[in-house]
């Protein structure tokens, strides 16, 4: 089963500062197990100082049931170290997060991964989504996105985690600023439309017969 694959104007790509950790198995359990956190839930990040996020429990549930998922070395299509579909790559939701298992290949990506967890130069995973439903919160400050169903579409080791791909979230907040708009105008024509009514009834009321 091929991963579904989003066009780049849909994917987003965000971080997660959790601890990575490398587990020696014997040769014949396949070598060496990377092991961590791909998405922390209810953790509030800031977007590039554009909004916060977070996402809910069960964001990945729908899509973990539906899709294959990729690891991949650096967002780079070409350096896989694992597949949901193979069996090389576990990730489930737990009550912290999205927790992964990959089975390192014993290939030059997976070699170099195995020393560089082990070392701390690579301590951070980064994944790629596309937002299903969201909800925005725009009382406080600073607007509050939380995810509520996302596709996952790969989860990446990376040693400079970043969030660049930030243009699909503002459509996102303008779309919904947008439709809130367009709600409250309508809720205004109807409160109109209703008291007009109301004053053509009174109107009509104290006529003379």
């Amino acid at each position: 089963m091929e991963p579904n694959k989003p066009t780049t104007d849909q994917r987003e790509r965000r971080q997660v500062d959790a601890s990575l950790e490398i587990r020696a198995v014997g040769e014949d359990e396949g070598g060496q197990v990377a092991k961590g956190y791909a998405c922390l839930f209810d953790n509030e990040t800031d977007i590039g100082g554009y909004w916060l996020e977070k996402f809910a429990p069960g964001a990945f549930a729908k899509s973990l049931g539906e899709r294959d998922v990729v690891a991949l070395h650096s967002h780079d299509g070409g350096r896989p170290v694992g597949r949901k579909s193979r069996g090389t790559l576990r990730i489930a939701e737990d009550q912290r997060g999205l927790a992964f298992e990959n089975d390192l290949p014993d290939t030059q990506d997976g070699r170099d991964l195995s020393v560089q967890i082990d070392r701390g130069d690579i301590e951070a995973m980064s994944f790629a989504f596309r937002a299903v439903k969201e909800e925005w919160d725009e009382t406080g400050d600073t607007p509050l996105r939380t995810v509520l169903e996302a596709e996952l579409y790969e989860i990446t080791y990376t040693a400079f985690p970043a969030y660049p791909d930030t243009s699909v979230g503002k459509r996102s907040l303008e779309h919904s600023r947008q439709e809130r708009r367009e709600h409250n105008k309508a809720g205004a024509c109807t409160r109109i439309s209703a008291r007009r009514a109301r004053q053509a009834h009174a109107e009509r009321g104290i006529r003379p017969e």
